[in-house]
C-alpha cells in the first residue's frame, strides 16, 4: 500500500576517476559520492550528490545531513525542504530522489512534471585537466579523436598562455573555454582575457577567488566571464552583476528544485546560463541534464571522466550527451 515517502537508505559510493583530474586546487583519482533512496512503501526514487570539498563537504557528512532531517517529515516535500537544509550535496541527493519517486507516482517523467522541454542531445564540453602544455595538448587530440569539439580547459595563472597554445595544437577546430577556478588574484585580468581572446578562446570561468567579485566591477573584457565559485544558490544571482554568466551545478545550489529557480532568475538578469557538475556518476548528472536544452554552454562530462559509470547511464557519442534510462523517466 501506497504510504507517505520516508527515507530508505543513504549509502556512500566510490568510483574511480580515469587516469587523474587535476585542477589548479589539486587532483582527484577517485570520488565519493552519496546515494539518497526514498520510497513510499511500494515505489523507490533515488538521487545521488558529490560533496563540495571546497566548502567542507564530505560524501559522509552529506550521508548524515540526510539521516539527521528525515526525522522531520516535511523533509519529503521539496519545497519545505529548501528551508530545512542549506544548499549543497546532501540536499541535491535528498531533492532527486524527491523527484525521482515523484515521476513514478504520476508516471510521467521529470521534465514534463517540471515543465521543461523534452530531452534531447546536447553537446558537453569535455574537461581537459590541468597540466604541463605538452600533456595537455596530447589530452585535446584524444578528445577531438572522441569527437568532443567543445573543450574545457582547466588553468592556473602562470604558464596559461602556453597551455591554450597547446590544446589549439592538439584540436585546432575545437572551441575552447577555459576555468581558472579562482587561480588569477593579483593578474591583470583584462590583459589575460585579450591574450586568451587572441587565441579563440570564448568564455572564462571563476578567474579570481569570490571574495575578490568587486576587482571585476566595471572592467570591460574582450571574453566573457562566468561565475562558478562565487555563484553557489538562488541568494547569490542577485550580486553577480559583473559576470555575463553563471554555472548551475545541482551539487551547490542542492538539487534541481533550487537548479530550476537559479535558471529563471540569471536570464532574468540577463545572464547566460552553463549547467556543469562535480565528478559523479549518471545517476547525479541525469538531473542537471534536463537543464542543458536551454543553456548556452553544457558541462555535464563529470560521467565521463571516470573509469566506470552505472548501468543505463547517460550515452555519449560524437561529443554529444545523450539521455539515459537511470532516472526521472516515470518507470
Amino acid at each position: 500500500m501506497t504510504g507517505a515517502i520516508r527515507l530508505h537508505s543513504v549509502a556512500v559510493e566510490r568510483f574511480p576517476v580515469a587516469g587523474a583530474f587535476t585542477i589548479s586546487r589539486g587532483a582527484k583519482t577517485f570520488v565519493d559520492v552519496v546515494v539518497c533512496t526514498v520510497t513510499d512503501g511500494v515505489r523507490t526514487g533515488r538521487g545521488e550528490g558529490t560533496a563540495i570539498y571546497y566548502h567542507g563537504e564530505t560524501a559522509q557528512g552529506c550521508a548524515d545531513a540526510i539521516r539527521a532531517v528525515a526525522t522531520d517529515p516535511a523533509a519529503f516535500d521539496r519545497h519545505a525542504l529548501r528551508g530545512l537544509m542549506p544548499p549543497g550535496a546532501a540536499r541535491n541527493a535528498l531533492d532527486c530522489a524527491l523527484w525521482d519517486i515523484e515521476t513514478r507516482r504520476e508516471g510521467a517523467p521529470v521534465w514534463q512534471l517540471a515543465g521543461l522541454p523534452e530531452p534531447s542531445p546536447v553537446r558537453t564540453a569535455f574537461t581537459i585537466s590541468l597540466d604541463e602544455p605538452d600533456v595537455m595538448a596530447a589530452a585535446a587530440a584524444r578528445a577531438a579523436a572522441r569527437g568532443f569539439s567543445l573543450l574545457k580547459c582547466k588553468l592556473t595563472g602562470e604558464g596559461d598562455l602556453a597551455r591554450i597554445e597547446a590544446v589549439r595544437q592538439g584540436a585546432p577546430d575545437a572551441d575552447l573555454i577555459v576555468d581558472a577556478n579562482e587561480s588569477w588574484a593579483g593578474m591583470d585580468i583584462a590583459v589575460q582575457a585579450r591574450a586568451l581572446a587572441d587565441r579563440d578562446v570564448s568564455l572564462i570561468e571563476q578567474p579570481l577567488p569570490a571574495e575578490h567579485d568587486s576587482a571585476l566591477a566595471g572592467l570591460s573584457l574582450a571574453v566573457p566571464i562566468c561565475a562558478d565559485e562565487s555563484c553557489q544558490s538562488l541568494a547569490d544571482i542577485e550580486g553577480l552583476g559583473a559576470y555575463q554568466a553563471i554555472n548551475i551545478k545541482l551539487d551547490k545550489g542542492g538539487g534541481l528544485t533550487e537548479a530550476l529557480a537559479m535558471a529563471k532568475a540569471a536570464r532574468d538578469h540577463g545572464q547566460h546560463v552553463m549547467v556543469g557538475c562535480m565528478l559523479g556518476t549518471s545517476l547525479g548528472i541525469a538531473p542537471a541534464f534536463l537543464l542543458a536544452g536551454s543553456a548556452s554552454w553544457v558541462d555535464l562530462d563529470g560521467a565521463l571522466l571516470l573509469a566506470r559509470d552505472r548501468d543505463e547511464g547517460l550515452i555519449v557519442s560524437d561529443g554529444m550527451l545523450q539521455p539515459g534510462r537511470l532516472w526521472g523517466t516515470g518507470q
